[in-house]
């Protein structure tokens, strides 16, 4: 099976997690990371889904799940452990077209979570398509490795001068990032340093750009 690869604009879309332990706990936090609006459902919850559920006002329902737990959801997440709750979650899934992820079980799900690596903003998703989770982590955890800080900080230098060039010619624009791309900007950006970063982006904007401009601080990096 080919899945089709996508990020999700999850800001302020609701979003139900079924389940109450340290798994269902990273769903929901990875979630949270991502704007959504999120309820719970489960009788219990983990320490740290506890913590969550306590400081970030998430919605609880704490009982088991029944029917009717997804409507008005966008997105649905379930990590019960039990094979026929997730059954019946799956079948009101496809009955509320809810997209629907089950922790280890692909064939209940509508959509399947990669292994990703980030250097904001910037990230690098890897999937077997649910051959082997475990494969997907090993290949993310060589690319982490490899993948330095300076690869978020050109991100964010781009993303912001494609907001400043955002109208000019799409041509143009596009020659500038694919120049930009080419030029030893990573290698400044890893060495610091700021004058030569200054020069690639006035030489290739063609006209006097520099991070200040752009509004970027080059001390502060990039988050991992």
């Amino acid at each position: 099976m080919q899945y089709y690869p996508a990020y999700l604009d999850l800001r302020g879309r609701p979003c139900v997690v079924i389940g109450g332990g340290e798994v269902a706990a990273r769903k929901v936090a990875s979630l949270l990371e991502a704007g959504a609006q999120v309820t719970v459902v489960s009788p219990t919850l983990a320490g740290a889904l506890r913590k969550l559920v306590d400081s970030r006002g998430i919605v609880h329902h704490p009982r088991p799940y029944r029917r009717g737990d997804l409507a008005g959801a966008w997105l649905a997440c379930a990590a019960t452990g039990d094979e026929t709750v997730h059954a019946a979650i799956a079948a009101e899934a496809a009955a509320a077209r809810v997209f629907l992820n089950v922790a280890d079980r692909p064939r209940f799900c509508g959509f399947i979570v990669p292994a990703v690596v980030t250097r904001r903003p910037l990230s690098v998703a890897v999937s077997t398509g649910g051959a082997s989770p475990a494969l997907a982590k090993r290949l993310a955890r060589e690319i982490e490795a490899t993948l330095g800080a300076e690869w978020g900080v050109a991100a964010r230098v781009l993303g912001a001068l494609r907001e400043r060039l955002g109208g000019d010619d799409a041509a143009a624009r596009g020659r500038i990032f694919a120049d930009l791309a080419d030029t030893p900007l990573l290698h400044a950006i890893r060495a610091r340093d700021a004058a030569r970063i200054d020069a690639l982006l006035s030489e290739h904007v063609g006209t006097r750009t520099t991070l200040a401009d752009l509004g970027i601080d080059l001390a502060a990096g990039a988050d991992g």
